[in-house]
């Protein structure tokens, strides 16, 4: 179960942003082990990933990682991204990025420079995931957002961001192919991603 550790009725985020962000790296610092996010003004510290969280994860990066590697990509996790000064924090399950992406520092790579974001839904983050994330993603440039939901059984890419949100979304039951559209080109076996 994710924490929401700011509750308070949050100021416009311009005017509370140097606290808030303290807070946050405090946050962040008290809790190493655990997905601490800054999502709309909320501090939120998520559970650690179960293990069918976990193989969904593995099972996509089997099939990324060939094709990844040819390109001199890297897929990563536990790295920040970076959606702009005064924005959001999100630390995804999964990145793909350039072999040299431009960092914001040493934890935070600038979301424009990603090649794929991945989030696995999880019972807490939920609505974050879904509507919160993908929104936010796609006015910092994210170009391919993808959302794997175990729970309701599908797979979702989101592609063509702009300042209104994705204006691309391609939806597949898990078990159905989904296309990775360029520069990837790449089929990925859904199914693989439930597997037992």
């Amino acid at each position: 179960m994710a924490k929401t550790l700011d509750r308070r009725e949050a100021k416009p985020m311009s005017t509370n942003h140097q606290e808030l962000e303290h807070r946050y790296q405090k946050t962040c610092d008290d809790w190493p082990d655990r997905k601490v996010e800054l999502i709309n003004g909320r501090i939120v510290v998520r559970e650690l990933p179960t293990l069918n969280h976990a193989k969904s994860i593995l099972q996509l990066l089997i099939q990324l990682i060939p094709f990844a590697t040819e390109q001199g990509w890297h897929p990563v996790y536990d790295v920040k991204l970076f959606l702009g000064v005064q924005k959001d924090r999100y630390r995804p399950d999964l990145l793909v990025v350039p072999k040299f992406p431009r960092m914001w520092d040493d934890e935070n790579v600038y979301a424009e420079e990603t090649l794929l974001v991945v989030e696995v839904v999880s019972p807490s983050s939920r609505d974050d995931d879904h509507v919160t994330k993908p929104e936010n993603c796609a006015i910092a440039g994210v170009p391919l957002y993808l959302v794997i939901d175990a729970t309701q059984n599908l797979a979702r890419l989101l592609s063509h961001p702009g300042e209104r949100g994705y204006q691309q979304q391609h939806q597949v039951t898990l078990g159905e192919p989904l296309e990775l559209p360029a520069p990837w080109n790449l089929t990925i076996d859904t199914g693989k991603l439930v597997e037992g």
